[in-house]
C-alpha cells in the first residue's frame, strides 16, 4: 500500500514537471512577444464588440441619430405596397434611413466582418501572417480615429466598416498564427487563453463606457493596436507559412528562435515539411480548391460545422452585444448598473469557458451554453411581455437583468469555443 501511495504522486509530479518544462521551454522572447500580439488582437476585437452598446445613447444624442424600430419598418413596407409613385417612395425611404442611422452603425460591423472573412485566407497565404497582422492593426487604428472624429454618420459608419473587415481577417488569423508558432502540447491552452482577452475587452469597454465619453473611448480603443505595431518588428513569421511558400531554409531558424537555441527542433521541422509536401501533392491531384468542400462526402461534417458556428449568431449574440443599452432602458434597468454588472459577469463567463473547454469537452460546453442562451432570450422576452401588460409591475426589471446576466455568462462561456473552434 505504501508503494502504491508513492507511485500516484510520482506520476502526478512527473506529469506536472513535464508540463512546466514545456511551458519553460516555450517562454522565449519571440514566442512571448508573438503571444502578446495575438492576445492584444483578441483584446482589440473585444473592445470593438463592446463599444457600441454603452455609447449608444450619447452617440445618438450628439449626432442626432435614431434606431430603426418595428413601426418605422412596418410603415415603410406598407407604403411600398400601396404607393407606386417613385418620388413618394424615395421620400419615405430617406425618412426610413434617418430612423435606421444608428442601426446601420451597429450592423455594418457584421457586413465588414463578412468581407474580411472572404479575403482572410487568400490574404494571409499571399503576404504572410505577420504582414497581415500589420494590415489588421492599421485598419483598427484608422477605424477608431474615424469614429472618434466623426461629425456625421458617414464617417462613423466608415470607421465601423473598416473595423469589421479587420475583425473578419483577425478572427481567422489570430488562432491560426498562435497555433502555428506554439508547441504541440500548448496549442489548445495558448489559443484558449488568448481568446480570454476578447471577453476581457468586451467587459472593459462595457465598464468604461459608463464613465468615459464616446469619442474618448474610441481613442482608448486605439491603444491595443498601437501597442502591437512596434512589437511586429520583433516577432517571427509562421514556420508553416514559410514552408508553404518554399522558404524551407528559414523554418529551422524560426523554430530555434521560438523554442530556444539549445532545443532540438529536428522532429518538428521534419513534421512541418512533410505535412506541407503532403498538402501540395493533394492540391496537385485535386485542384478544385474551395469548391471541393461541397463534395457529398463532406456534406454531413460541413453542415454540422456551419450550423454550430451560426447558432450563437442566430441566438441573438450581436443583438444583445450591440443594443444592450436599449434593452436595459426598455425594461427599466439602470444602464450604468447593468453595464458594470454584466461586465463582471462576462469576465467570469470568459474565464469559466477557458477552464472548461478542455475539461468538460467542446460538445458538452456547447450544449449547456446554447440551452442557457435560449433561457436568457426567453426570459428577456417574458420581461417585455410583463411590462407591456403591466403584470407584476416593478418586478420585470429584476427579471430582465437576471436574463441578461444568464445570457452573458453562457454566451461568453461558449465564446472560447465559437472563436477558436479550429484550434
Amino acid at each position: 500500500m505504501a508503494e502504491e501511495g508513492l507511485l500516484l504522486p510520482a506520476s502526478s509530479t512527473s506529469s506536472s514537471s513535464s508540463l512546466l518544462s514545456e511551458i519553460s521551454n516555450a517562454c522565449t522572447r519571440p514566442f512571448v512577444l508573438a503571444f502578446i500580439v495575438g492576445s492584444c488582437g483578441a483584446f482589440a476585437f473585444g473592445c470593438i464588440i463592446g463599444y457600441s452598446a454603452p455609447t449608444q445613447t450619447s452617440i445618438m444624442k450628439d449626432l442626432n441619430l435614431s434606431i430603426a424600430d418595428a413601426s418605422s419598418i412596418t410603415f415603410l413596407f406598407f407604403v411600398a405596397l400601396t404607393v407606386y409613385s417613385g418620388l413618394f417612395l424615395v421620400r419615405y425611404d430617406l425618412g426610413f434611413l434617418f430612423f435606421a442611422q444608428y442601426s446601420l452603425f451597429g450592423s455594418i460591423l457584421t457586413v465588414g466582418l463578412i468581407l474580411g472573412a472572404l479575403i482572410c485566407g487568400k490574404l494571409t497565404d499571399l503576404v504572410g501572417r505577420v504582414k497581415t497582422i500589420w494590415i489588421t492593426n492599421i485598419l483598427f487604428v484608422i477605424g477608431w480615429f474615424a469614429i472618434a472624429f466623426a461629425k456625421g454618420v458617414w464617417l462613423l459608419d466608415l470607421g465601423r466598416l473598416l473595423q469589421g473587415i479587420s475583425i473578419g481577417i483577425s478572427v481567422y488569423l489570430g488562432p491560426v498564427y498562435i497555433t502555428e508558432i506554439a508547441p504541440r502540447n500548448l496549442r489548445g491552452a495558448a489559443s484558449s487563453f488568448a481568446q480570454l482577452f476578447a471577453g476581457v475587452g468586451i467587459s472593459v469597454f462595457y465598464a468604461l463606457g459608463t464613465i468615459v465619453a464616446w469619442r474618448n473611448l474610441a481613442i482608448l480603443g486605439c491603444i491595443p493596436s498601437l501597442m502591437v505595431l512596434p512589437l511586429l518588428f520583433f516577432i517571427p513569421e509562421s514556420p508553416r507559412w514559410l514552408a508553404k511558400v518554399g522558404r524551407e531554409m528559414e523554418v529551422e531558424t524560426v523554430l530555434l528562435s521560438l523554442r530556444g537555441e539549445k532545443s532540438d527542433v529536428s522532429d518538428e521541422v521534419a513534421e512541418i515539411l512533410e505535412y506541407t509536401e503532403h498538402v501540395k501533392q493533394q492540391q496537385d491531384i485535386d485542384d478544385r480548391g474551395f469548391f471541393k468542400l461541397f463534395q457529398r462526402k463532406y456534406a454531413y461534417s460541413l453542415t454540422i460545422g456551419v450550423v454550430l458556428i451560426a447558432l450563437p449568431q442566430l441566438g441573438g449574440l450581436n443583438g444583445y452585444s450591440f443594443y444592450t443599452d436599449s434593452i436595459f432602458i426598455s425594461t427599466g434597468v439602470s444602464s450604468d448598473f447593468g453595464f458594470i454588472s454584466t461586465s463582471v459577469v462576462q469576465m467570469f463567463g470568459g474565464i469559466l469557458g477557458t477552464v472548461l473547454v478542455d475539461v468538460s469537452g467542446r460538445r458538452t460546453l456547447l450544449l449547456v451554453s446554447q440551452a442557457g442562451m435560449f433561457l436568457g432570450c426567453l426570459t428577456t422576452a417574458i420581461s417585455f411581455f410583463l411590462k407591456a401588460w403591466r403584470i407584476i409591475a416593478g418586478k420585470q426589471e429584476l427579471l430582465s437583468w437576471l436574463s441578461l446576466v444568464l445570457w452573458c455568462i453562457l454566451d461568453h462561456t461558449v465564446l472560447v469555443w465559437d472563436q477558436y473552434h479550429g484550434s
